[in-house]
């Protein structure tokens, strides 16, 4: 049995509030699509099985082009859990882009507990706008928490305006994720009163499942060879006619279903540590580097926590990692630091300096883009 699936411009976040709401409820399922984003080469096809409410179309930051297939029940479980971990249902700001599953998580959140999000325009992010929203959200007896999911960036600007970062505070929990949220930063907003809860999950976990390292509700992480497994039902179906990579990325293990994050991590006494891409490893001078556990001591340095460490061919070395950032930062300060951490091959071989990160309509660096200005 099948279902139609209809495509809904994400530049009106109602129209797809109502397009998902139709498609918890059994009715055609729903793609969000960004209306200037490029096309993925192939195109979506009219119907899907009738399983999938939901498909997300995602490139990541380095990857190529998937659409996920999302079931209502993996989403209302994703849902109900986060609610349960957060103290319960509430209303929230949306400041995420719709055709993202952050945000789409938090249109799903308001359709489960009764209530509309305040919405921030979209676009370039701007901390009034945000402190505007706050504003306007009016909370009641069903669902009388306050509730906002950020990307660091967003986080960053909120905290550099006095108002916004007041009202900030006075939310019951921010979400923060897509990306690996700098303890500096992290610091800073609990220094500010922000309850602040860092998450990890992707799209094909229906959003973030791990939160402050703690996976939630019936949620399973283990570390398999150095990659991390998600097990729950939260889980996507899989990607959208593409049944090798489906099945490269889900497989079954202890009667269980899992999923493979691709990301290399530690999980001791329960907390899931993260420490990046299993594929983001440079070879120095015959040594493997891990650039995210670079860029992870990078970002610890002051006015760093938005750096951004990519890579660079090297005659001598075969490969180096080299930091890129808007803001100005001593190299021999930045070699000392990581050095100290990893040893010398991980030490990076430059800073550069550049007006402004560019920045994909999630809030995460643009990797491709700033691997090109770190001169690969």
């Amino acid at each position: 049995m099948t279902r139609p699936l209809v495509a809904l411009g994400a530049s009106d976040p109602f129209a797809v509030l109502r397009g998902l709401e139709a498609a918890l409820a059994g009715g055609p399922a729903l793609l969000p699509v960004a209306e200037d984003a490029p096309a993925l080469p192939t195109p979506a096809p009219a119907s899907v099985p009738q399983r999938v409410a939901l498909v997300v179309e995602t490139s990541g930051s380095t990857g190529t082009g998937k659409r996920v297939a999302l079931s209502s029940e993996a989403l209302l479980a994703g849902a109900a859990a986060a609610d349960a971990a957060l103290g319960g249902p509430g209303g929230w700001v949306l400041a995420l882009p719709t055709h993202y599953i952050a945000g789409l998580n938090v249109l799903t959140r308001s359709i489960t507990a009764g209530t509309s999000p305040v919405v921030v325009p979209p676009g370039h992010f701007d901390a009034d706008a945000f402190a505007d929203a706050a504003d306007r959200l009016v909370t009641g007896p069903a669902a009388p928490r306050r509730y906002t999911s950020l990307v660091p960036v967003q986080l960053a600007r909120v905290l550099d305006d006095a108002r916004a970062s007041r009202a900030l505070a006075a939310f019951d929990a921010v979400l923060v994720g897509g990306q690996a949220t700098p303890a500096p930063l992290r610091q800073r907003a609990l220094d500010a009163g922000v309850r602040v809860v860092t998450t990890y999950g992707a799209s094909e976990t229906s959003g973030g499942c791990v939160y402050d390292g703690v996976p939630f509700g019936t949620v399973r992480a283990e570390v398999v060879d150095g990659e991390l497994f998600l097990a729950g039902p939260m889980l996507a179906e899989g990607y959208l006619d593409d049944d090798g990579r489906t099945a490269s990325a889900f497989t079954e293990r202890d009667g269980l279903r899992w999923y493979r994050t691709g990301d290399a991590a530690q999980v001791r006494d329960g907390l899931v540590r993260v420490l990046g891409r299993l594929d983001d490893v440079v070879i120095s001078g015959g040594e493997k580097v891990p650039l995210g556990q670079v860029e992870r001591l990078v970002r610890e340095l002051p006015g760093q926590d938005t750096a951004v460490v990519s890579r660079r061919a090297s005659g001598e070395w075969g490969e180096v990692p080299v930091v890129v950032t808007a803001r100005p930062l001593d190299l021999e300060v930045v070699r000392a630091h990581v050095g100290a951490a990893l040893g010398r091959a991980a030490r990076p071989a430059a800073v550069v300096v550049v007006a402004e990160l560019p920045m994909l309509p999630t809030g995460k660096p643009d990797r491709r883009a700033i691997q090109v200005m770190a001169g690969s």
